[in-house]
């Protein structure tokens, strides 16, 4: 299936014998969007409104016939959709003269098709009908009802998403409840928020492999090969780390300022791997599960990619540092200073930390931490 699929919930008004005419909104139709899970290719739909058929359309204009019900009940409904349930279009059941024929003149011919194909056949549609085919009294027929194909979902002319997101209400009568689907890189209640002036993140790679309210152990592959990664990055960069400072702690290397630059990169390989195992920790423990710390939510938002950042720019600077001053003292020789290339080493440390803060404090500053609401009404 479709990453996103369609899903159409079908209410049958009652006939009023009296009336002239049938209205136009019977049968009343509401149609919300949803993100099937990559890892469990399953969705959780959510749905308060009376209803007496739905329908699952992917956005190949594939449609599924997933819940009849003539009587409608509150209950949970659990079905599996496989081929069987597809409604295929009627080009694909007829010749290509009868799919060119005027509807009025082909439809009284519908009922044709569902014996044809009996009883594989559960539904099917044209440009401008959905028909469903059921038996009466030893006889395959086809029903048929008005559906919209070509619908526009902009929640009847009052679109408040942004960014050419499409708006999805729960009644066409009295709505009580509107959700807005975004177009790829925008994300937000209102698609209000954009992802394609940044690069690559945790939550842009692991987001829909996540199973929520599931341990480790039924989580996806890909989920289980980036904590085993992690924690081999994390085992290998402390040792690294460890054993660089235990080195160049000894005193009679930090003689010249390559050692005190490169006891400073010891000490930020460490901070650095700690930092990338909490982030990582962290966000997949938020993701599988609802988190109720709202402080150290706001707390790790803050700071854990500040700080992450501050070390990594520290690592870079001071392996640039000593590759400089290896090349002075190529060029220097025998007239290099060692105590004054120390001490030097000393006040740099301290300057490019302090630059490094203030060339990323605008970070935290500006940063913000949204509360947002899934397709099942989860607070992510």
């Amino acid at each position: 299936l479709s990453h996103s699929i369609f899903i159409h919930f079908i209410k049958i008004v009652p006939f009023d014998q009296t009336a002239a005419i049938i209205p136009e909104t019977s049968p009343e139709r509401s149609t919300t969007l949803q993100t099937i899970s990559q890892a469990t290719n399953s969705i959780r739909i959510y749905w308060s409104q009376p209803f007496h058929l739905m329908f699952i359309e992917t956005l190949e204009k594939m449609c599924y016939l997933t819940v009849i019900q003539l009587v409608h009940n509150y209950s949970t409904i659990v079905k599996r959709i496989d081929s069987s349930h597809n409604c295929p279009s009627i080009n694909k059941l007829v010749n290509d003269t009868f799919a060119q024929l005027h509807v009025i003149r082909r439809i009284k011919f519908y009922h044709l098709i569902c014996q044809k194909n009996s009883p594989n056949l559960l539904c099917f549609h044209d440009d401008i009908h959905i028909c469903l085919c059921y038996d009466h009294q030893g006889r395959r027929l086809a029903n048929c009802f008005n559906f919209n194909h070509q619908m526009k979902f902009d929640c009847f002319g009052k679109n408040y998403c942004e960014h050419n997101g499409q708006c999805f209400q729960d009644s066409p009568d009295c709505p009580k409840r509107s959700i807005c689907v975004c177009p790829s890189c925008y994300y937000g209640t209102r698609c209000q928020f954009t992802t394609s002036e940044f690069g690559l993140s945790l939550d842009a790679i692991l987001a829909y492999h996540i199973i929520p309210d599931a341990n480790i152990i039924h989580q996806t592959p890909i989920i289980k090969t980036s904590l085993s990664l992690t924690i081999l990055f994390m085992i290998f960069g402390l040792i690294n780390g460890i054993l660089s400072l235990i080195t160049f702690k000894n005193e009679s290397i930090r003689q010249v300022g390559c050692g005190i630059y490169l006891l400073g990169s010891s000490i930020t390989t460490i901070l650095t791997m700690i930092m990338f195992g909490l982030k990582y920790f962290t966000y997949l423990s938020t993701q599988i599960s609802t988190p109720s710390n709202k402080s150290f939510l706001t707390f790790q938002c803050y700071s854990f990619d500040f700080l992450l950042r501050i070390c990594l720019n520290m690592d870079q600077w001071l392996n640039a540092c000593v590759a400089m001053e290896r090349a002075v003292t190529i060029i220097k020789g025998v007239q290099f200073d060692k105590k004054k290339s120390k001490e030097l080493a000393k006040k740099v440390l301290i300057i490019l930390l302090i630059l490094n803060i203030l060339t990323l404090i605008h970070d935290p500053i500006y940063r913000q931490l949204y509360q947002e609401e899934n397709d099942n009404d989860d607070n992510k």
